[in-house]
């Protein structure tokens, strides 16, 4: 395998020209250790059958490598999906449908449906976090100057209409993010967040905003910056880090994707965390290849469910 720190695509290229390599690759990333029923998780009693199929003698079922990830049920080809996970997490904006249909040569709806099933291996699995933690929150969706007038809301200015998003960011190199839309951005919800996704002892960075009133004391030490008074920034006390996820997400929706629909805003925001966290390019291309395919185990997203 590849032992440079990136890779290009004419060498991902040359490392996976076929199905078949593409399905020895996977299966050695998501089998280490041999291969393993999706159904009753053993692999002592599997029996090695035709065209990467495999039998589990212990409970009788047939499976591949697919069986029980993203890729499950899918036509298209494994080394098109290992070279659009590939795109997916070495574009720094992210990639559309229309884009990554013409790169692998599907349709743009079945590039559509890809990915939104790499999105859901993006989300997920995630462990707390600790340290200074830097929190905002923001809201994506079109202003309602611009929308058809069939389409505003009238009900006034800011944040109508919009979705909001929380984000949160560990201070310091190699620090974690996590983003997440949020039903409401009110006291009772920020704080059970916080509560859920920042370890006790942590401290936290907000700005002057009120649904971050008492969260210090005893769980959590706080500090805050008064934005309405200009101040961005006192004492290493910022939240710079954490709204800079906030612009580079903006900026991908906007020259990328153009237009997210609310529902599906959760999976956009999952795969620009996950391309923060994995996508550092001093990480090598493969060892952030591997987190998205780990990703991608036990998670499955049908076209129906993707749709209802």
């Amino acid at each position: 395998m590849n032992d440079h720190v990136t890779v290009s695509t004419f060498q991902m290229f040359e490392m996976f020209p076929t199905q078949e390599h593409a399905r020895v690759y996977l299966e050695s990333r998501l089998w280490p250790n041999g291969p393993q029923c999706p159904v009753c998780g053993l692999g002592e009693r599997v029996t090695v059958r035709k065209g990467g199929y495999y039998r589990c003698n212990q409970c009788q079922e047939d499976f591949t490598v697919r069986t029980g990830t993203i890729f499950e049920r899918s036509h298209i080809p494994l080394h098109k999906w290992v070279y659009a996970m590939y795109l997916v997490v070495t574009a720094r904006k992210g990639i559309s449908s229309l884009q990554l249909s013409k790169e692998i040569s599907v349709t743009q709806k079945s590039a559509w449906f890809m990915l939104h099933r790499l999105r859901e291996a993006c989300g997920g699995n995630f462990k707390k976090l600790r340290g200074i933690i830097e929190i905002d929150e923001t809201y994506v969706g079109g202003k309602e100057r611009n929308k058809h007038e069939r389409d505003k809301l009238r009900a006034g200015r800011g944040p109508v209409g919009k979705t909001p998003v929380v984000g949160m960011r560990e201070r310091g190199k190699g620090g974690r993010t996590l983003a997440f839309v949020a039903a409401d951005v009110d006291l009772p919800t920020v704080h059970t967040a916080i509560y859920q996704h920042v370890e006790q002892g942590s401290t936290i960075h907000t700005d002057d905003a009120p649904v971050y009133d008492g969260i210090g004391g005893l769980f959590f030490n706080h500090a805050s910056v008064n934005h309405t008074m200009k101040e961005y920034s006192r004492d290493g006390v910022t939240t710079n880090s954490v709204e800079s996820v906030f612009a580079v997400l903006k900026r991908g929706i906007i020259g990328t994707f153009h237009h997210i629909s609310r529902k599906h805003t959760g999976r956009y925001v999952d795969e620009f965390a996950f391309r923060l966290n994995e996508g550092n390019c001093a990480v090598r291309t493969m060892e952030r290849l591997d987190s998205f395919i780990r990703g991608a185990a036990r998670k499955r997203l049908t076209y129906k469910a993707l749709t209802a």
